[in-house]
């Protein structure tokens, strides 16, 4: 038992999908596991999760959920999208850098084009530049301006960034995409009502993440403009999305959204986050990459604290963002953990 608590410490920075599922979504799970219930989304479950997520978002939204974040980002690109169009993404945009083609795939081709941008963020006159900078028929005309908050270095767009993007956006006649697989996140890091960086400042479709927050699986794809989620069932069936049990995949979210479990496990997660950072800032020859703003940490160390660390047991990635090394921390992390994290790297920091 010894050695496999101390296994899970060692694991637990690299990613918050290693983490467990939360109290809140499995209680949700095992209530719904009663009796005989109507298939395929056509349950009380669904419809009531449906329900809380217009409320969590003041606004008659349409609400789909999907098995994963690659499946949501990538379904709701692709009813956003013809073949002959294309995306405008950030360049570290996990969309780019980590769906293996799938938005592409599932739109029959269309065309991510990506920019430049300090922090993880857009550099909005680079993305004016990409749109405006073709316009003959050879190229892919651009539709969509897709946005990851919490980016994917750990920093958060704020509602004046996002409105920005979406108004330069809608000058150019195109639609606005959030991949919001740490949206709770960012919420809670704002502290701003999730209406207020969503369809507020000009979002069209989001992709709210549940498995990074504490559920098993299961994302939500919350299109803010009903228009555009016209047929979208159609495309979760033909890509082996629409859940025959679909009650499993909704009722966490009921737990999650009824306890206010949602923003609370990502109010910790972004707290030992805050905590790491404090702790490593304080190490000679550490220096933190990015701003701390959500859950995750992006660190530069010598290659011999590196290598000490992964000998050591410690796993994190260090191909994410633009090098360095990534600590995530999520709803199960404890301040013991960040703690004993921080030792190891003071450690290994001497030792070097």
């Amino acid at each position: 038992m010894e050695e496999t608590n101390q296994k899970r410490i060692y694991n637990l920075f690299a990613s918050d999908n290693y983490a467990g599922i939360c109290p809140e979504a499995w209680l949700a799970m095992q209530a719904a596991n009663v009796g005989f219930v109507s298939s395929y989304g056509d349950d009380l479950w669904t419809e009531r999760a449906c329900r809380h997520l217009r409320q969590v978002f003041e606004t008659d939204c349409q609400v789909f959920f999907v098995f994963n974040g690659t499946a949501a980002n990538s379904l709701a690109l692709a009813s956003l999208c013809r073949s002959y169009h294309s995306v405008i993404c950030h360049e570290l945009a996990h969309v780019e850098t980590d769906e293996c083609g799938a938005p592409e795939f599932f739109s029959n081709g269309t065309k991510l084009l990506h920019v430049h941008g300090p922090g993880g963020k857009f550099d909005l006159a680079e993305v004016e530049r990409v749109i405006t900078r073709r316009s003959d028929i050879h190229f892919p005309r651009p539709k969509v301006l897709s946005l990851t908050q919490a980016t994917e270095v750990g920093t958060v767009y704020t509602p004046d960034e996002i409105r920005a993007a979406s108004e330069l956006a809608r000058r150019y006649g195109m639609r606005v995409h959030m991949d919001g697989a740490r949206f709770s996140n960012a919420v809670v890091s704002l502290d701003v009502a999730p209406a207020e960086i969503s369809w507020r400042a000009g979002v069209d479709v989001l992709c709210l993440g549940g498995a990074k927050n504490g559920m098993a699986v299961g994302e939500a794809v919350v299109f803010f403009d009903r228009e555009l989620a016209n047929e979208f069932d159609y495309r979760c069936k033909q890509a082996g999305q629409l859940a025959s049990k679909m009650r499993f995949i909704s009722a966490p979210w009921i737990g999650m959204l009824e306890s206010g479990a949602w923003l609370k496990n990502a109010r910790h997660a972004n707290g030992c986050a805050a905590l790491l950072e404090q702790q490593l800032s304080g190490i000679a020859g550490v220096r933190i990459m990015y701003p701390r703003q959500a859950n995750s940490v992006f660190v530069e160390m010598p290659e011999t604290v590196v290598a000490a660390l992964r000998s050591a047991g410690w796993q994190f990635y260090s191909f994410i963002g633009s090098g360095g090394a990534r600590f995530m921390c999520s709803w199960q992390t404890t301040e013991g953990d960040v703690l004993q994290l921080a030792e190891a790297v003071q450690s290994a920091t001497l030792a070097s």
